[in-house]
């Protein structure tokens, strides 16, 4: 029995880049969720925690809406990785 080092290095290093860079991808989407906005928390002004340039969207629509990108993009390489697996 031999065994190739080379490329068990390989899929070690490969298995560690992508299982740090999806728990940092999912924590960074439960930290945006579990931020309160400026106002609700009774840290800003109402002239601070406006929305920006008249959009109709304040700076929590846009922190959410990174979070839930961040949770699809981990759904997706999970999904990715079972049709890597299955097929």
């Amino acid at each position: 029995m031999d065994i190739d080092w080379a490329a068990l290095g390989t899929v070690f290093g490969v298995s560690l880049v992508a299982t740090v860079g999806l728990v940092g991808l999912f924590t960074l989407g439960v930290v945006g969720l579990a931020r309160k906005p400026a106002a609700e928390a009774g840290t800003a002004t109402a002239p601070a925690a406006a929305s920006p340039a008249g959009t109709g969207r304040g700076p929590a629509q846009a922190v959410r809406a990174g979070s839930y990108a961040c949770f699809a993009l981990c759904a997706a390489a999970v999904a990715y990785g079972i049709y890597l697996i299955v097929a």
